[in-house]
Order: structure tokens, then C-alpha cells, then sequence
């Protein structure tokens, strides 16, 4: 796969050192097939669970998911990213996902319960945390939700509003970003114990998929980008019957024509194909697959759609899928060995 230039496209994995992972590693991508070439691995930051590329490409940024928290920025030339300075603190504990949002990366901290902003300076490397919005509120899972659990952040499709989501407190709150520092603007509440985990919007930018870990089920929503405004309109589970075991789902993404959206479940190792419904905005349960692994923590697509990628963090492999454009069921094409596998971007 190539983009406009004729280079082959790349795809960029995270994983948790401290189980054995190499670090951020970097993989040439077939556009033939959707498999995966290793061609390097950088170690030298701790715990690069979760990536986000900047949009030209030129930096990618990994969370360092430890118990101070930090992120790295690195300079992606050639098929080795080297570090653009060292981390940088970003004031909160345990951060799980990042992306970028008027000219910071925003980080969502688990392990505090809160939200981060760091100035992305114009060379791309980073400068001091900004600001950190600390979420307030509880659940009633008695183990995961004794307090807020900020899980995932990211901008909405207009780009007026950062959105986070937050297993602790079931719940979902739109911020405001204004000179680095961020504004609490609505919070919306989800179904008590629904631990939700990760988002994903619709490219109509007026649906949201919200993925609860804490029961298998993703929360439809319709999404008011000028109100800023997030309102639930149902819930559908991502296993066709009760699980038997552990069931905890991990990653959410949406087809880029906005068909389908695909959901992984950990201890079931499947990946759930489900299906947006026009007349309640909600979606249908359409099929569940097998993962490629074991303990499926992310999920990603390739810009064309045509090809989807699943880190496997137990079984140490990201597998790729092609995606049957018809009915929206991924194919197993294969897999590449990626210790404590947790995350996969693509360029």
C-alpha cells in the first residue's frame, strides 16, 4: 500500500514493555494483502500502550501507561521513529489513550481519573502539561469503579469539543479547550455499571458509538456538535447470548462509509461486526468472529477500510482481517509476533 509519493505505507504498534513488549515498533503494510512486515523496534520509553500520528505524519505520540504518566513524541523518517526529547510528565496516573486537539495532545489517565493537555510545540515535540481536568464521581462495579477512570479523549468530528469517557463514573463529558486549558462543558450520564470505555463517531458527525467494558455492550448516541451534546438512544450487546466467562470489551471502530462498526471482546476473543439502523439511530448485532489471538486490545483500519487490524495482548500477535465490503465480516489473513501487543496506527 502506498500513499501519493509511491512510499509504502506504515503501520506503527504499541506495547507494554513491562510484559515483555519491544517497545513502539514499526511495520511496512502490503496493499495487496493487508500484512505486516516488522521493520524495526524502538525501546527507551515505558509502557507505549497507545499511539496517535500527527496529521502529516511526520510525529507520532505514545502514552507511557505507568503509574506517574508521561508521553513521548518521536520523528518518524525512515522505518526507525527516533525520540524528540525526552517524555514529558503529564501530571496524571496511568494514561490509556491520546490524540491530538488544537495544538495539544490530550491524554486520558486511568489510573487518576482525569485528562491532560500538553502544547505540541511547532517543531511537533512537546512542551509542560497545561492543564488537567480531574473528573469527580464513582459507579457501582464495587472493584473497577470506586472512583472516575478516564479511558479515552478525543476531539469530535467538528473539532469544537474534546470528548472523554470514563469507566469509573458511567460516563461521558465534553470539554472545551481554550488556550491549553479545559473547560468542563456537559457531562452525560450512561447506564449505572456500564463501564464505558472507548468512543468512536459515525463520518455523518451526528452518531457515536460508545463501547461499555463492564457490560458487552456498545451505547448508540446522537451526537449535537453546536450544543455540544451527546444523547443515548440505545444499547445493544456485541455477543449474540450471555458470555460464558470473562467478557470485556476493548476496541471500537467505524467503517469509513459508515456501514459498519466493528467492536473486540476480551476473554471471548472475538471481534463483533454490527450494523447501524436508520430508524432509531441504534445499531444491530450482526455477527462475532475470532480475533486471530488472544486478549484483543485495539482495534484499527486502514484508511480505505478495506483491511482491519487487531493487537492481540496475550497471545503477543496483531492480526489483519480483510473486510468483506458487502456484509461488513472480516476475513483472517494472517498475524506478525508482537509481544504484549496494545495498539495499532496506520499512516
Amino acid at each position: 500500500m502506498t500513499d501519493g509519493d509511491g512510499r509504502q505505507r506504515r503501520a506503527y504498534i504499541g506495547s507494554f514493555t513491562a510484559a515483555g513488549g519491544l517497545g513502539v515498533l514499526t511495520a511496512a503494510v502490503d496493499g495487496e494483502t493487508g500484512a505486516l512486515t516488522l521493520l524495526s523496534a524502538v525501546d527507551g520509553v515505558a509502557d507505549p500502550s497507545y499511539l496517535a500520528l500527527s496529521p502529516g505524519g511526520d510525529m507520532l505520540y505514545a502514552v507511557s501507561e505507568t503509574t506517574q504518566g508521561a508521553i513521548a513524541a518521536y520523528r518518524v523518517k525512515g522505518d526507525e521513529p527516533a525520540l524528540a526529547g525526552a517524555p514529558v510528565p503529564v501530571g496524571g496516573g496511568g494514561p490509556t489513550h491520546l490524540s491530538l486537539f488544537d495544538g495539544h495532545i490530550l491524554t486520558a489517565n486511568y489510573g487518576s481519573g482525569s485528562v491532560s493537555a500538553v502544547p505540541v510545540r511547532h517543531d511537533g515535540s512537546l512542551g509542560a502539561v497545561a492543564d488537567v481536568l480531574h473528573h469527580r464521581g464513582s459507579g457501582p462495579h464495587t472493584q473497577r469503579q470506586q472512583g472516575p477512570h478516564a479511558h479515552h479523549v478525543q476531539p469530535d468530528p467538528s473539532r469544537r469539543w474534546a470528548v472523554s469517557v470514563d469507566l469509573g463514573t458511567d460516563s461521558v463529558r465534553v470539554c472545551a479547550l481554550r488556550d491549553g486549558t479545559l473547560t468542563l462543558h456537559r457531562e452525560i450520564a450512561l447506564r449505572p455499571g456500564s463501564g464505558p470505555r472507548h468512543l468512536a463517531f459515525h463520518p455523518d458527525g451526528e452518531r457515536a458509538y460508545v463501547l461499555n467494558e463492564l457490560a458487552p455492550t456498545v451505547t448508540a448516541c446522537h451526537w449535537d456538535a453546536v450544543e455540544g451534546a451527546l444523547r443515548p438512544v440505545g444499547e445493544t450487546a456485541v455477543l449474540p447470548d450471555l458470555p460464558d466467562g470473562d467478557a470485556y470489551p476493548s476496541g471500537i471502530v467505524v467503517s469509513p462509509d459508515g456501514r459498519f462498526v466493528w467492536a473486540a471482546t476480551r476473554g471471548q476473543d472475538v471481534v463483533s461486526v454490527l450494523a447501524p439502523t436508520t430508524a432509531d439511530e441504534g445499531l444491530e448485532l450482526v455477527a462475532t468472529v475470532p480475533c486471530g489471538g488472544v486478549w484483543p486490545r485495539a482495534l484499527a483500519l486502514d484508511p480505505t477500510g478495506r483491511f482491519l487490524y487487531v493487537a492481540n495482548e496475550r497471545s503477543g500477535n496483531v492480526a489483519w482481517f480483510r473486510v468483506d465490503p458487502d456484509t461488513g465480516l472480516p476475513r483472517h489473513g494472517g498475524s506478525v509476533k508482537v509481544p504484549a501487543a496494545s495498539c495499532v496506527v496506520l499512516d
